[in-house]
Order: C-alpha cells, then structure tokens, then sequence
C-alpha cells in the first residue's frame, strides 16, 4: 500500500465497560487504561466491550481488532468459593476476570489483558514459568500412597520373629478391624506405633505387611524424602499427608515413616530453628489428627530411638514399642526357607548349617545371599541354585564388611 493510500485514524479511542441506560450514561476506558464516565443519548446503537473511535463528538464502532492490547501471562494460583479468580504474573498476585466464561482450573496458565486483567485464552493446563517456582517443588500426599493388592504380601512372607509378629496381627485386629468396637467401649485408640532395632531387621517389610493384611491404605514415607529447602514447606505435606490419610476411601489409613529421627530429632538449645518447628509440627498433628471417622494409625522405624525427641515417644502419642532384635537361630532357619519360596533351588540346600554360622547377621543380610546364589548358578548356566551355590554365596556375604549398628537397649 502506497503512503498517500492511508488514512491516520484521529480521534480518542475507547472500550465501553458499562452502560447506564436509566441515566443515558456510558462508562468507558481509554487504551491507556484510565476510565471515564460519558453522556451519550443514542445508546441503542452502543454495545458493552464495543470498541469507539471519538472524533469532533461524532463516535464511530470500530472492529474489535483494532483495540490495542497489551497481554500478559499468568498462572491461575486458587478459585475461590464466590469464584473469585487469583492469578499470579512475576511476582504479582492480581484478581482476575472471565468475561467469556472459559473452562479454567488452578495451575492453568493464561493470556490475559493487561489494563483489564481479563483472561483471553488458556495457553496451557499447567504452569508455565521463566524460573522454577518454589510451589511446583511440592510433593503431594498421594505420591507416597501404596495401595494394598489382594494376594500380594502376608505374615507368611515375613521369617522369624514370632512375638513380633503376634503383636502385629493384634494390631490389626484391635486398631483397624476393631475400631468401631473400641469407639463404643470409648477406649482411646493407639495412635502411634514405634518399630526400633538395627537396620535391616524387616521393619518397612513388616509394616508393608500389616498395610496390605488390614487392607489399608498405606503411605510410605522416607524422612528425607519430605524435607524441603522452602520455609513451611515440609510442615504444610505433613498436615496435607495426615489430612489425606484420614479421609480415605477404604477408612483404614497406615502412615508409615521409616527413618522417623530424620524429622524428629531430640530438640536441644543447638537444634535448628526450621528443625524444632517441625518437631513441633509433628507433635501437633499427633495430638490433633482424630480417629473416630477413619481409622487411623501411624508407624515409625528408627534405629536410634534414644534421637528421638522424648515429647513423641510419651504416651497417647507412640503408644507402642514394637523392638525387632537381631534374629535368632531359629529366626534365622526361618528367613532362609521363606527366601526360597520364591526361587528355583535344590532340596539339598544347607540351611541349619548356614543358619549357624551367620549369628548376629541381619534379615538383610541373610536374604542378600539368594541373590550371591542366583549369580553363581547363573553364570554356570544354571536355572536352579544347588547346595554348593548356597555356600560358596554365603562365603562370598561373609567377606563383606559389617558395619555393625548397636541395638537399642
């Protein structure tokens, strides 16, 4: 298009955002976002949102391309109960309009008017953003949750400890298949269940077992795993994980912390600000989280229990201690046969002697001699591991370094 073929459009333009038709009044906003309150009497011809171009007070509808716009990304951050929508850009939090009704949902990232805060269009159904936000950082409590399988785990899968596992099963029986008979006695439950001994003893095994016989759900929880560099970050997955746990489906709930002293540390006038809070935390939701709706109960493994804060293991809060020692002789022959359940093997394996001569091992490490076993046999192009695989594994287990951990007193 040649120069002398343009004509400049002159005048003031304008969008109409309200129009008063009882007082024959217009309300509108100019392109560089102030607003203004206009008389006009032929308001039959105006439209809400339409765009105006003013010139020697005649006023002329113009396409609604031609309306200058100067957008914005935004992350929509909560919905509110009188949908009242909160969108976040930089590090602003503006009130956001939807004047064309979209579909949009927290976390959905959209385009949106800069004078007006209006969304135009979703971009994306999740967040988008030129850094990492701390908020997309966070876990939520279903990833810990591991939910019980039919035919998966047993207490005939768990070798030896026979008064452990009796006081497992009562816990199943009384706290999860029991609980609304101990509602009506008015009996407070036990809330808290502490699992201690040296690693490798089976107690994560062990409280995977209970999960699955008592068909609960079952939140698997590594200390480290919840700790967060952001200030309240861990505090709030804790009150969402108990918050979770007590309104599940199945109304039976198992939180499982493994490494329970990584999180509740003894606290002391050298313990870290962020330490003691969460500490506190802890306790707060012990104390707090009610059983009466679901049945609730909370396992924690440590292997240095006398690290823990003495506040959590007082009564109504842990109120079981559930010791697992390093296994006996005949813990030991135990842990051996159920390991060969599941594996191609011989019927001349060397059980008792094995059993004898690995005193003071771990289940652990009892067990890792199946795999010494599998390789050997393996490597001989076998498919079943004979008595002599057994031995030569347990050899090869036996020249490791043991790294001895002290059982609690």
């Amino acid at each position: 298009m040649r120069q002398s073929d343009s004509d400049e459009i002159k005048g003031d333009l304008f969008r109409i955002i309200h129009i008063d038709e009882e007082f024959s009044t217009i309300f509108v906003r100019y392109a560089d976002g102030k607003t203004a309150r206009l008389t006009n009497t032929e308001l039959s011809k105006l439209k809400k949102n339409s765009v105006i171009l003013s010139n020697n007070e005649k006023w002329t509808v113009l396409p609604e391309e031609v309306w200058p716009r100067s957008l914005h990304i935004s992350v929509i951050r909560a919905i509110l109960n009188d949908g009242t929508i909160l969108g976040e850009s930089g590090n602003t939090l503006l009130v956001l309009g939807n004047p064309s009704n979209l579909e949009v949902k927290p976390d959905f990232t959209v385009e949106i008017d800069g004078p007006t805060s209006e969304i135009c269009r979703v971009v994306a159904q999740e967040p988008i953003r030129v850094l990492q936000h701390p908020a997309d950082e966070q876990i939520s409590p279903a990833s810990f949750l591991v939910r019980p399988q039919s035919g998966d785990l047993t207490f005939d899968d768990f070798g030896g400890y026979r008064n452990v596992v009796i006081r497992a099963k009562e816990l199943i029986e009384t706290q999860l298949e029991r609980h609304a008979e101990l509602e009506k006695i008015g009996a407070r439950p036990v809330k808290g269940i502490l699992f201690t001994g040296p690693p490798g003893t089976g107690k994560t095994h062990l409280a995977r077992i209970i999960a699955n016989q008592a068909g609960a759900n079952f939140y698997d929880i590594s200390g480290p795993s919840i700790v967060s560099k952001w200030v309240g970050d861990t505090e709030d997955l804790l009150r969402k994980i108990f918050y979770h746990a007590k309104h599940s489906d199945s109304g039976k709930s198992i939180i499982f912390f493994d490494e329970i002293d990584s999180i509740a540390e003894s606290r002391t006038g050298a313990s870290h600000e962020a330490s003691r809070r969460l500490v506190a935390q802890f306790l707060t939701l012990m104390d707090g989280f009610d059983s009466s709706q679901n049945a609730t109960v909370v396992i924690a493994a440590t292997n240095r229990a006398d690290a823990l804060d003495p506040a959590l293991t007082r009564p109504g809060r842990f109120d079981w201690e559930i010791e697992f020692g390093l296994p006996t002789l005949s813990d030991r022959l135990e842990i051996l046969k159920i390991g060969a359940r599941r594996i191609q093997c011989s019927e001349d394996l060397p059980f008792l002697d094995i059993a004898r001569r690995s005193h003071d091992w771990s289940a652990a490490r009892l067990t890792s001699i199946w795999t010494e076993a599998a390789i050997i046999a393996a490597s001989d192009r076998r498919t079943r591991i004979a008595g002599e695989d057994m031995a030569q594994a347990y050899e090869r287990v036996a020249r490791r370094p043991d790294r001895k951990t002290e059982s609690p007193s």
